[in-house]
């Protein structure tokens, strides 16, 4: 009774572990099927195609070639150059919205990067390049002025931070016209109560944009008109 307990103990043994070596031996196929393709490149093809493409202005084309490095290398030593490559992709693309979500995602993930004050700097690009007339909403333009007094603010001696100035400049002359466009709107209007908080709002927002002048001399007709309503009434 003892061998036929112990034969049929090691014919079940047997049978699990010829399943263990099967289902693993299933498992391995379909994961080298799903994660590792036949015509997987390596991780320098990728960077040195991916650079390429970037450098001749093929973005899409680096774009993806760096998405398949970080998704198939994801320990490399180039994931880095990889993610802030996709950002830099997406900006050219004019995909905006993608490029601040990958170049926000850099900064979190490495803050201690020396890339950080481009990756700012380029943020605020990517606002700054959709601003508008002055006659529109001006939402990107408060984004790219607020994104660039940050990147001087956190790094005051670097190049970008230095960049950033002539950026900040223009961002305030459109404010400041968006300002003065709807003082104007209030004040042709004789609405000139509303008009004159705006033109004083210029003048103490946007003192050295060149709208200075003309502020303060609407300010002047402003009180004139108000001075004469009130006359009448």
């Amino acid at each position: 009774m003892v061998k036929k307990y112990d034969t049929k103990k090691l014919i079940s043994v047997c049978l699990c572990y010829l399943f263990l070596l099967t289902s693993c031996a299933t498992y391995n196929k379909v994961r080298d099927f799903i994660f590792k393709p036949k015509d997987l490149e390596s991780v320098e093809v990728l960077v040195q195609n991916g650079m390429d493409e970037f450098e001749s202005g093929d973005y899409k084309a680096a774009l993806e070639n760096f998405q398949k490095l970080k998704d198939w290398y994801p320990f490399s030593k180039y994931v880095t150059l990889a993610e802030l490559k996709i950002a830099d992709s997406h900006y050219h693309l004019e995909e905006y919205a993608e490029a601040i979500l990958a170049y926000r995602e850099f900064a979190d993930l490495h803050p201690n990067n020396e890339a950080v004050p481009y990756v700012i700097y380029q943020i605020g690009r990517c606002n700054f390049d959709q601003m508008d007339a002055i006659d529109r909403d001006q939402s990107v333009t408060r984004k790219a002025l607020d994104t660039f007094l940050q990147l001087q603010r956190q790094y005051p001696n670097s190049l970008y931070a230095e960049r950033a100035t002539e950026h900040i400049n223009k961002c305030l002359k459109n404010l400041a016209g968006n300002e003065f466009y709807i003082a104007m709107f209030y004040y042709k209007n004789k609405l000139y109560d509303a008009a004159l908080q705006r033109f004083k709002a210029i003048v103490i927002k946007y003192p050295d944009v060149g709208v200075n002048r003309i502020a303060l001399q609407y300010i002047a007709k402003c009180e004139t008109s108000l001075a004469k309503l009130s006359q009448t009434e």
